[in-house]
């Protein structure tokens, strides 16, 4: 029987604590990282929700960006929920010009895409490719995937009004995201399939 994969959580700023909690709740405990050397010693990775340009200058000042960039080479399973989703991108709109992103997700993500914080909304997603139907989709200044590669796999899209046919959840290979806050509910399902990714590449 393999072991018990150590999926790390990217503890600069944001909701890394529920993160934390929902990786226990499916059975597989998550420990914060903060450190490079944390970094390196971990089978997989969460960057959770938050502010991507915060996220992003304390990468910087904990001398972070080496083995994020290390993680990416060796196809390290990650899983990024709303800025986690700016922090995977490979390219950005609307973002400072010196902001870094561990990149790993072949597309073009706007930030703040929804509005101000007074914009959050809740709505139900389907992610039909994860088995997952009725998903409480949680936004909070939400970033939205604007392009994106065709070996990038759309997992799910809006469906109303004025927002239908929005990406909002995506994969990559060995890297999740979506522009919703799965950590802010107590829908366990993403975060179950997110391990079953990590137990595969194990």
């Amino acid at each position: 029987m393999s072991r018990s994969p150590v999926i790390g959580v990217l503890a600069l700023q944001g909701d890394y604590r529920e993160h934390l909690s929902m990786l226990e709740a499916v059975g597989s405990a998550g420990h914060p990282v903060r450190t490079a050397e944390e970094i390196d010693a971990v089978d997989a990775l969460v960057v959770p929700g938050g502010e991507s340009t915060t996220m992003s200058l304390l990468a910087d000042r904990f001398d972070l960006w080496t083995s994020l960039y290390a993680a990416r080479q060796r196809h390290l399973p990650m899983f990024g929920t709303c800025a986690g989703l700016i922090m995977l991108a490979d390219s950005l709109l609307d973002a400072r010009p010196d902001q870094h992103t561990i990149g790993g997700l072949a597309v073009t993500v706007r930030r703040n895409a929804f509005g101000r914080q007074v914009d959050s909304f809740e709505t139900t997603i389907d992610l039909p490719d994860l088995a997952i139907r009725d998903f409480p989709g949680v936004f909070i200044r939400a970033p939205r995937v604007e392009t994106s590669d065709p070996a990038v796999q759309i997992h799910g899209v809006l469906h109303d009004g004025a927002l239908a046919g929005t990406i909002v959840c995506v994969q990559q290979g060995p890297v999740l995201a979506t522009a919703f806050h799965p950590e802010l509910t107590s829908d366990t399902r993403i975060h179950e399939y997110f391990v079953q990714m990590v137990r595969q590449a194990q």
